[in-house]
């Protein structure tokens, strides 16, 4: 539009000097500019009446799982000679196929498609509005315009498949399942021995104890199994985000807490999840599929925050979580943790603490120099020393260097423990 009000202006200016002085040159001068702007305002583009649609192949993914983007923009006005449709897309979504402008004409009833692939890491994303810019084909006449065409897509947290993750909280709830319940009755491992009831199975009954007493029979009780309370707390604060060679061990975190979600649902244990940084988040406990499709999308949305109220993890709300049950905390964990997850543990809780390490995850990515080899190992010192503390007060503690497989760190910590050592409590 201002090219054309600068031809106009400027073929006014000629006409009427050439008008005052007489001056054919003048005249000739401006005839093929008012021809240029005549012919602009002939076949310029009007107003614009165009109508926008966009499918998508799947509105909820994996990370790195291609979505095909298709995107239809139909004249419902008059003819257009030069149109450019744009459709923006935003980090951390990344078009690997196709493109995601178009410049073509359009004619009355007609729809030019646009279609192309996207991937990304997880996240919740709207597609913004459509550009579309129509003009000449002097590029005198422009006009501009955004169409709505809403739509909205998930992408998930990765979610590794673990093998049995061993948790022993202080209460279990009625139900059959895989968590020892501290009870005698029909299970697996073997609990004790009792005097012989009628109706115990005779194959139960421990016949070199029966020797040993005249008064009657004794029969082997088992440990009870069940399904328990699971409260998972991913640790968002903004202070245990560590950036290090363009990657976030705040998106390990997450997808161990996806990992650890599934495996206890599969399980049929009853899991919520806790989001704690710059706000709370909190997906209420539920079990099976839809369960777990909450917290995915829960962790699709997270985000490290910052909030003076959540600064230290002393403030989290234990009212959420079940009395005695188990809590899974994913955290790098500071030096300033210990207290409150002491308490925790204080309180009756049965506390494991998923940790990935910052330390080592930090120092892949620095120059391999003496001074930084120096600050890794007292950095590495400081945090043994707090998991050490940690351990002592009755915490199950998993370190994770993320570059090892989640699955052989946990299995190597939580696989199921024998019935000797269940008693311990404490990681060894």
């Amino acid at each position: 539009m201002r090219k054309a009000l600068l031809l106009g202006s400027l073929a006014y200016g000629l006409l009427l000097l050439g008008l005052t002085t007489l001056n054919g040159v003048l005249l000739a001068l401006a005839v093929p500019m008012i021809v240029f702007l005549g012919a602009a305002l002939l076949y310029g583009p009007g107003t614009l009446a165009l109508n926008a649609s966009r499918t998508i192949s799947a509105d909820r993914v994996f990370e790195n799982t291609p979505v095909t983007v298709r995107l239809s923009v139909t004249n419902t006005g008059g003819h257009l000679e030069e149109v450019l449709i744009e459709d923006a897309i935003f980090h951390p979504l990344h078009v690997v196929d196709g493109q995601t402008s178009l410049f073509t004409s359009l004619a009355p009833g007609e729809t030019a498609v646009l279609e192309y692939v996207v991937q990304g890491q997880r996240g919740h994303f709207a597609f913004p509005d459509v550009r579309v810019s129509a003009a000449d084909r002097l590029g005198l006449m422009q006009r501009n315009t955004a169409l709505a065409a809403a739509q909205e897509i998930t992408v998930l947290p990765q979610v590794l498949k673990l093998r049995r993750v061993a948790i022993r909280p202080l209460r279990t709830r009625a139900y059959a399942g895989p968590v020892p319940a501290r009870q005698g009755g029909s299970g697996i491992e073997f609990f004790g021995v009792r005097e012989y009831q009628t109706g115990d199975a005779l194959r139960w009954i421990n016949w070199k104890q029966s020797a040993r007493h005249s008064r009657g029979l004794f029969t082997n009780e088992y440990e009870q199994e069940r399904i328990a309370d699971v409260g998972l707390i991913l640790d968002a604060r903004f202070r245990s985000d560590v950036h290090a060679h363009n990657d976030s061990l705040f998106e390990y975190a997450v997808q161990a807490t996806a990992s650890l979600a599934d495996a206890f649902l599969s399980d049929g244990n009853r899991v919520g999840l806790l989001i704690y940084g710059g706000f709370l988040d909190w997906t209420f406990p539920g079990y099976g599929k839809v369960q777990r499709e909450r917290i995915l999308q829960a962790l699709a949305r997270a985000e490290p925050g910052e909030s003076l109220v959540f600064e230290s993890l002393s403030y989290l709300p234990t009212q959420y979580f079940p009395v005695r049950s188990q809590i899974v905390v994913v955290s790098p964990l500071c030096k300033d943790d210990i207290v409150p997850l002491v308490r925790l543990r204080a309180n009756g809780y049965q506390v494991l603490a998923v940790s990935p390490d910052p330390v080592h995850f930090e120092a892949g990515g620095l120059p391999p120099k003496a001074e930084v080899a120096l600050a890794a190992r007292v950095a590495y010192v400081e945090r043994t020393l707090t998991l050490r503390r940690l351990q002592q007060a009755g915490i199950q503690v998993v370190s994770w260097k993320v570059d090892t497989p989640f699955d052989q760190t946990v299995h190597a910590s939580l696989g199921r423990m024998p019935h000797w050592f269940r008693g311990i409590g404490v990681e060894a």
